[in-house]
């Protein structure tokens, strides 16, 4: 069966449902944003707010003077490299011209040549002697630069043992701090779901529905989808502690709701057939007999049985012949659709 609704009032209520829409999608960018930012009431903590200043300076500095020392060994080095790669060069280009200056003697034999032999090896000597002593002035960088190593591995190990327990307070003052945003986000989502509900239950049905719904769903959004990912997490106990409770409190309100329900029912089928059947809207009962329920206590029934004019569980009546035509038509119908007499009795 169709709506008794007029065609125009479908596209209005259309248009009202995009308007509800619309409401809710700005509501909830609205909401984003404002989720988003409540982190900024907090300031942020760092790791050197936890550091003991009376231990983390000392060693602080101990290791940037280590440092500057193994820079000044590290110039030195490179400064004595070059000045080795020098007199190796200077030593083999002199041992190169003694070797010619040798065969030439050789040849011809001159023994006045005698002391230009000494002095030559006196020169030779004298570069071997320079080479030595930057070899050695290298080994003993080597040394040094060993010892400040080893200074500056025992000094980072300090630095790291008071950069842990400073990273373990830092954890828990960021854990306390997340849980406080969190009860910020929650303060603030929880009073507008609740008012949602309130809307829902006492607004829903005035002349501003789509406001009303818009809020419902925006306020729905912020609490059960934006919420969800700043919940805190200690090991998953936060977020199931959270999924038991609202779980309770969800289940608890749909069996309470569901026992009123069975009460208001058994209330109505006691009460008699004409006053039940003036408090059931037309639009609504329209509706469920299309779903071929009693628009009274909703069970299912037989529409095909030309002879069930009631319900065969709450007794109300469903079906009656026009006073005019005689035609059977539901008794939810102002009028009849075979020949237009007015019903009646109120539908």
């Amino acid at each position: 069966m169709a709506s008794g609704r007029r065609l125009s009032e479908r596209w209005f209520t259309l248009v009202l449902w995009l308007v509800a829409f619309l409401f809710a999608w700005f509501l909830i960018g609205l909401g984003s944003l404002v989720v988003g930012d409540l982190p900024q009431v907090e300031h942020r903590y760092s790791i050197e707010q936890f550091l003991d200043a009376d231990k983390a300076r000392p060693a602080a500095e101990a290791l940037r003077e280590i440092r500057r020392e193994q820079a000044d060994s590290r110039r030195r080095t490179e400064q004595d490299q070059l000045a080795l790669a020098a007199a190796r060069s200077a030593s083999e280009a002199a041992q190169e011209t003694f070797a010619n200056w040798l065969k030439t003697r050789d040849a011809t034999q001159r023994v006045d040549q005698d002391p230009g032999l000494i002095a030559r090896t006196q020169q030779l000597d004298t570069l071997k002697s320079a080479e030595r002593a930057i070899e050695e002035r290298l080994e003993e960088r080597a040394s040094v630069d060993l010892a400040l190593s080893e200074r500056e591995n025992a000094q980072e190990r300090v630095d790291t043992d008071l950069r842990a327990a400073a990273q373990s307070k830092l954890d828990a003052a960021e854990r306390e701090q997340e849980l406080r945003v969190f009860g910020y986000r929650l303060a603030l989502t929880l009073p507008l779901l609740a008012l949602a509900g309130w809307l829902l239950l006492k607004r829903r049905r005035t002349r501003n529905w789509p406001f009303v719904w818009g809020f419902a769903f925006a306020s729905a959004f912020a609490f059960f989808v934006e919420l969800v990912p700043y919940l805190p997490s200690y090991g998953g106990y936060v977020q199931y502690g959270v999924g038991v409770i609202l779980t309770l409190v969800v289940g608890r309100a749909a069996i309470n709701a569901l026992h009123a329900y069975n009460e208001r029912q058994k209330l109505a089928e006691a009460r008699p057939n004409e006053e039940r059947r003036t408090e059931i809207a037309t639009d609504q009962a329209l509706l469920r007999l299309a779903k071929k329920v009693c628009p009274g206590c909703e069970r299912p029934i037989d529409l095909t049985n030309l002879e069930a004019n009631f319900c065969p569980h709450c007794g109300i009546g469903v079906f009656e012949r026009c006073p005019a035509c005689t035609h059977r038509k539901s008794t939810f119908e102002r009028f009849c659709y075979a020949c237009g007499t007015p019903a009646l009795g109120p539908a």
